[in-house]
């Protein structure tokens, strides 16, 4: 019997998401609040999950709203729900959901929890937009001045120059490089030329339109009516192009390195906006509530890297120590579910499966092999569903799940890579 954490098994009973839609497109008017109570409300709803069962609630997202900063308590504050969950949010950039979901595991496993909701939202098309420095000590002083003339004296501080908004940019504060040019810097140093990303981009979206079009993906999706008139639905991902073609990709100019860079806006994640969650129970609780679990979490790993280096492959180093950590070769897995970034950070983790000097990095004396590609991704992946960064890790780990039901497998691995240098991996087991 697989075990984790003290002995007892921590069960994946359920998982939902919203669709996934482009930045800017029919969820351009919610929060990730809005993407995550609702969510969350049909996820119990669905599962018929007496809110008085619940433990604790874990939530994360990337870009956190300044008036709404604990995420999770405000879903957790959902009229459904009783008022004295315990929820708190977290944050590790692209991993967040899974910080989340192994967060509420760990409390599980730990005794101090029997049944969790776990998960991530992202609104991209809402994130921050900060004032100049000069401006805000202008509303600072104004704000303390003891008379009008006092607070007229302070605006009157103001410049043009202040008046110019701030938007936060997706980039490392440590290295200034944004996760674009990190990819591009990956395709160099791993010799992944421009066709083999074209490639496995179109790979992606052909996968996730068929995933669409046989019910497999949107059976993890809810029907999300958006507010305020509700006369729009959302039913699928708005990403997805099955008319997609080389030709098409092939077209597309690099974005990062316009004179000799490979990676375009066709072989990489779009902005998007969504959210996910999954119930996690002990199995003593999952048998006495009458649930059948979907998979136990066999295992995890998180790692890191310097980000100046490659800093979207951390996964490298995060997947051979789950491995290991479950007793588990790459040969013992039957399907593998990797974020895809970038095209060319997918074919760069690829590639470190099979490196010796990266196998050595991990302490480890064998590369972990090759990953067979049939078994990989197989219905699309963050570049044709989309990658709300908050929620992208529930998704993944939701798929692999089903997956492994439908398939009869019995061991999936999910890696995922993070801003930061960071990367993750987890380890499933069928439950079936």
């Amino acid at each position: 019997m697989p075990t984790f954490g003290n002995g007892r098994r921590v069960a994946i009973v359920a998982g939902l998401r919203t669709p996934f839609e482009r930045s800017g497109t029919l969820f351009k008017s919610l929060s990730a609040q809005d993407l995550g109570r609702a969510v969350v409300a049909e996820l119990v709803a669905r599962t018929g999950l007496d809110g008085e069962e619940i433990d604790t609630l874990v939530f994360g997202t990337v870009v956190p709203s300044v008036l709404a900063p604990n995420i999770a308590r405000e879903v957790a504050l959902l009229p459904m729900l009783p008022k004295g969950i315990p929820a708190f949010s977290v944050s590790r950039a692209c991993t967040s959901a899974n910080q989340a979901i192994t967060d509420a595991a760990d409390q599980i496993a730990l005794g101090h929890a029997d049944v969790a909701i776990a998960g991530g939202a992202e609104s991209l098309s809402n994130v921050p937009i900060l004032h100049s420095r000069g401006f805000a000590n202008a509303l600072v002083g104004a704000s303390k001045a003891k008379s009008v003339g006092g607070k007229l004296g302070a605006l009157t501080r103001i410049r043009p120059r202040d008046l110019i908004p701030i938007t936060p940019a997706i980039a490392e504060p440590s290295t200034g490089e944004t996760m674009g040019q990190s990819a591009e810097k990956m395709a160099k140093l791993n010799h992944i030329p421009r066709e083999e990303q074209d490639q496995f981009a179109l790979r992606s979206h052909r996968l996730a339109a068929a995933g669409t079009q046989d019910g497999r993906l949107t059976a993890e999706m809810m029907p999300y009516y958006v507010p305020p008139n509700y006369g729009e639905v959302a039913l699928n991902d708005n990403g997805i192009r099955p008319d997609s073609t080389p030709e098409a990709l092939a077209a597309l100019k690099p974005v990062f390195d316009r004179k000799y860079g490979t990676v375009t806006a066709g072989n990489s994640s779009p902005l998007t906006d969504g959210a996910a969650a999954v119930i996690l129970m002990s199995e003593e609780r999952a048998k006495a509530l009458g649930y059948t679990p979907l998979a136990y979490i066999k295992s995890y790993a998180y790692a890191a890297l310097d980000p100046g280096e490659q800093l979207l492959q951390a996964p490298v180093l995060a997947a051979p120590l789950a491995l290991a950590r479950a007793g588990l070769t790459l040969a013992d897995i039957d399907l593998v579910e990797m974020h895809e970034a970038f095209a060319a950070q997918v074919l760069s983790n690829l590639r470190g499966f099979e490196s010796q000097l990266w196998a050595e990095r991990a302490g480890m004396t064998q590369p972990l092999g090759e990953v067979d590609r049939s078994r990989l991704n197989v219905m699309g992946g963050s570049i044709s569903i989309g990658h709300p960064f908050g929620a992208t890790g529930a998704r993944i780990t939701t798929t692999l799940a089903n997956e492994l039901r439908r398939r009869n497998g019995q061991f999936g691995l999910m890696t995922l890579c993070a801003a930061g240098g960071m990367g993750f991996a987890m380890v499933l087991e069928n439950a079936s």
